[in-house]
């Protein structure tokens, strides 16, 4: 099977010439998922040049004097995967009070090693959506320098919300201790300076709370957080700048109140309704509806750390949100890949594919949920979350027919991330 015609890569293979002193790296392996088409393309032949790919051909791979050869056979090669919802400053056993003993540098030292552990299982980008004191920002520089090994991160930096609120203060210490949580803005005025502030500090997005949380004290998971008028403010400057907006929002009235006022993406989405739904789908918002945690947190989460209170509003939420998740898909709603990462175990991000497909989606809907899908949601179409030309060379590997069985993407054999291999059996 031909991917491209033979006219198209004899010519892409002519400009080769010219680039064969530089970093140039040839991948074959048995077969490769074309994510859009949802199907299987024998014998692929993948021409990386200084870690972007050049040519996607098929069949016989091309001699280039200077080239480095990475054989794949017996395996299928996809894209590398897109999480949209992480933490990797954030470990899955330092729940409720346990979190007060964690200084923010300490948290960053731990999210070095979890973006190891991302990549490591196959997940070459990441939007990291909060994370104390800007860690997320020097975990993503270092990543980029070179200093340690991860995926490519956006970043939120700390999230912006409402005094007692889920993304933003501090509601585990009583009043003596007069804790404020880092990004605190109450009013319109007070929430565009605070993203001013974060993108003073480097950072790719904002997240924001538009609702309580599960795993906060003292928030009720459903309640609206912030007005319209508040939320809109926000936005508006965001996007003066350039930066998406990530509302976390698990109840129906602030879904609707975040969407309202433009937000990117919609974090959780547990309770949404007809009216949420639509607006997302006549607004062109994605939806990243984490429907595995709740297995960790009502299975492990009570020796995690995570506080009763906590547990009683993820019984509430966890069935509901799966349920909804089925109908949002139904409904034509554009669906990424997000899981909180960080709540339950970094590495494990690739189980929640499985479950997307238990409710509802096809396993090629599931592969773009976590790559063309989330692309698109970065505004990073043709450059990640696909194999093709002019796209950063980020490949993973399987064995086997992920099309069939996506759950063997929860051991990928194989990682590359712009063109370089980390990981290969």
């Amino acid at each position: 099977m031909k991917f491209v015609s033979l006219a198209l890569a004899a010519t892409a293979l002519a400009s080769l010439g010219s680039a064969a002193h530089a970093d140039t790296v040839i991948l074959t392996a048995d077969a490769m998922v074309d994510v859009e088409r949802g199907r299987l393309v024998d014998d692929p032949v993948i021409t990386i040049v200084d870690g972007v790919i050049e040519t996607v051909t098929s069949g016989e791979a091309p001699e280039i004097d200077g080239a480095q050869y990475v054989d794949l056979s017996g395996q299928t090669i996809l894209p590398g995967l897109i999480d949209m919802h992480v933490h990797l400053t954030s470990d899955h056993d330092l729940h409720g009070y346990r979190r007060l003993s964690v200084s923010d540098e300490r948290a960053t030292i731990s999210g070095v090693v979890n973006a190891r552990t991302t990549l490591m299982a196959g997940f070459t980008t990441v939007r990291n959506v909060g994370a104390g004191s800007f860690g997320d920002v020097a975990l993503r520089d270092a990543i980029n320098e070179g200093d340690i090994a991860g995926p490519r991160m956006f970043v939120s930096g700390p999230p912006i919300g409402i005094t007692g609120g889920h993304c933003s203060d501090e509601n585990l210490l009583p009043p003596e201790y007069q804790s404020v949580g880092e990004n605190v803005a109450d009013g319109p005025w007070a929430a565009r300076a605070a993203v001013r502030k974060n993108r003073k500090y480097g950072v790719d997005m904002i997240k924001t709370c538009s609702t309580g949380g599960v795993l906060s004290k003292g928030t009720k998971v459903g309640a609206p957080q912030y007005t319209v008028e508040e939320l809109t403010a926000l936005t508006d400057e965001a996007h003066s700048h350039g930066l998406k907006v990530a509302s976390h929002a698990h109840g129906a009235e602030g879904i609707v109140n975040a969407l309202k006022a433009g937000v990117d993406t919609i974090e959780h989405a547990s309770f949404i309704d007809d009216e949420g739904i639509e607006l997302a789908l006549e607004n062109g918002a994605f939806l990243s509806m984490d429907i595995y945690v709740t297995e960790f947190i009502l299975g492990e989460g009570e020796a995690a750390g995570i506080l009763p209170e906590s547990l009683e509003k993820e019984r509430k939420v966890g069935e509901i949100q799966r349920e909804n998740f089925r109908k949002a898909h139904a409904a034509g709603a554009k669906i990424i890949l997000g899981t909180d990462a960080g709540v339950y175990p970094h590495g494990d991000n690739a189980r929640q594919l499985s479950r997307m497909v238990r409710f509802g989606m096809t396993p090629a809907e599931a592969l773009r949920a976590a790559t063309s899908n989330a692309a698109d949601a970065l505004g990073q179409i043709g450059s990640v979350g696909v194999i093709a030309p002019k796209a950063h060379a980020d490949i993973i590997a399987v064995t086997g027919n992920p099309l069939a069985d996506i759950s063997l993407l929860e051991t990928v054999s194989f990682v590359m991330k712009e063109g370089k291999v980390y990981k290969s059996n």
